[in-house]
């Protein structure tokens, strides 16, 4: 049995849970998840500004905090915390951390070879749309495939204190110590189901053991201390997931039944680029305190196609507030609203979207929200959208001068005007696995 940790849901997740999960009791891999579709089009942008950036920098000082406890008590840390820039990324670990052993796992950025793509004739059409690559091409920021487990696996063989890629899936970095510890091979779909449902479970940190929990959620036990999840795992395919005993939270089948289905597809089709998952073959049952089983996981063979992560500019945008008073502070939240469109009609600005909000009255539930006609403070929440910055810039003008022209009661304007923001948008597309060569390589300076 191997017991599997996951310390970061996201780039600024919590700093202090995996030092939490290395240091309050046993663990042989801790697992740290940093990216998203729009993290890889940040750290793109960082590494075009300075070939020496391009990654999660939260995660070298990090190493460099544990770097004597990898050591004693033997854990091995796998990431993706490489972004676009696996490289640098292990470089920085070993100037802080001297003495681990350091690999990475390349061939994810693809970013360099769109156009060979397209000359291939891969069109590379939208997912949700069916709209061809050629439509944003000029404006392409990054393109990463989602690479699997089988690449980190190899790099963990290599006996490396810390592994680091770029965009894997975030299951591959649970899956990865199974493969490697227990021989499991690429055609062993089930247990690569088991695994890769592993990964799905603890992927976001402590919302498997209580954070964000929907279920009594006021009784969840030292939230300021919240342990984050592990994954005791067997050679069979069955796991448990838990956390350390003296750590808060809470850990029952109700809570993982929450995260489960997190980002989820069609059940019985959990596509990844090791396997197709089955969800509606899994099998829980609390087994203690703090502890579920899961058991009975089926999968079958893996996709042709890999799954590229594509993101692009798509115009901009900015975004601003003010806070209305009590009495009738809904009526002068939305008089606001009028006087702020009639202003931009006025003056010829016409925007791809204009969106309003009123938070305190319906903001995150809409017309579900229960009626409140007269609350003690409404923030009105207006934002613009297009593709010419400077129109969008001059609509960061119209909301201040509101505070003396406007309906009474204003407040909340102490930052000023809003800032104008670039707007990056998300493409997925498929490419032939072959088309995807990982390398593994080991880094000393």
């Amino acid at each position: 049995m191997i017991r599997i940790a996951n310390g970061q849901g996201f780039w600024g997740d919590w700093l202090e849970a995996p030092v939490r999960l290395v240091e309050q009791g046993p663990i042989d891999y801790l697992a740290l998840d940093y990216l998203a579709e729009i993290t890889m089009s940040i750290l793109q942008k960082q590494k075009e500004a300075d070939p020496n950036l391009g990654y999660a920098r939260d995660f070298p000082p990090l190493v460099a905090r544990l770097a004597g406890q990898i050591r004693d008590r033997n854990v091995k840390v796998i990431a993706n915390a490489g972004g676009v820039n696996p490289v640098a990324c292990a470089r920085e670990v070993v100037r802080l951390a001297p003495g681990l052993k350091v690999a990475i796992v390349q061939g994810d950025d693809v970013f360099p070879r769109i156009d060979e793509f397209l000359g291939k004739g891969y069109q590379m059409r939208d997912m949700d749309t069916g709209e061809p690559i050629s439509r944003i091409r000029g404006r392409i920021l990054s393109a990463n495939a989602y690479i699997g487990a089988f690449p980190l696996a190899e790099a963990l063989a290599t006996g490396a204190d810390v592994v680091i890629a770029g965009r894997s899936t975030d299951t591959a970095l649970t899956l990865a110590p199974m493969i490697q510890r227990f021989g499991w091979g690429p055609d062993d779909f089930d247990l690569l189901a088991a695994g890769t449902i592993a990964g799905h479970i603890i992927e976001c940190g402590a919302q498997t053991t209580g954070g964000n929990c929907q279920v009594d959620w006021q009784s969840i036990p030292d939230m300021a201390n919240i342990g984050y999840p592990i994954i005791e795992a067997e050679p069979d395919g069955m796991f448990c997931v838990t956390k350390h005993a003296s750590a808060g939270g809470r850990v029952n089948s109700h809570v993982v039944k929450e995260q489960l289905l997190y980002e989820l597809g069609d059940p019985k089709n959990y596509i990844t680029p090791d396997c197709v998952a089955d969800f509606t073959s899994i099998r829980l049952e609390d087994a203690g305190a703090d502890r579920v089983r899961v058991r009975g996981i089926r999968g079958r063979s893996r996709p042709p196609s890999l799954k590229l992560s594509i993101s692009y500019s798509a115009g901009w945008k900015a975004i601003g507030t003010l806070v209305y008073s009590w009495p009738q502070a809904l009526e002068k939240a939305q008089a606001a609203d009028c006087v702020v469109r009639r202003r931009l009609q006025q003056i010829g600005l016409a925007f791809d979207e204009i969106y309003t909000e009123y938070f305190g009255v319906n903001a995150c539930h809409g017309t579900t929200a229960p009626p409140n006609p007269d609350p003690p403070e409404v923030q009105v929440r207006i934002g613009v959208r297009g593709p010419d910055r400077k129109a969008v810039d001059r609509f960061t003008r119209e909301l201040i001068p509101l505070v003396l022209n406007g309906p009474p009661g204003a407040t909340g304007f102490g930052e000023g005007r809003p800032a104008v923001r670039e707007i990056v948008a998300y493409w997925s597309a498929l490419v032939p696995r072959e088309e995807i060569s990982t390398q593994v390589q080991l880094v000393t300076q």
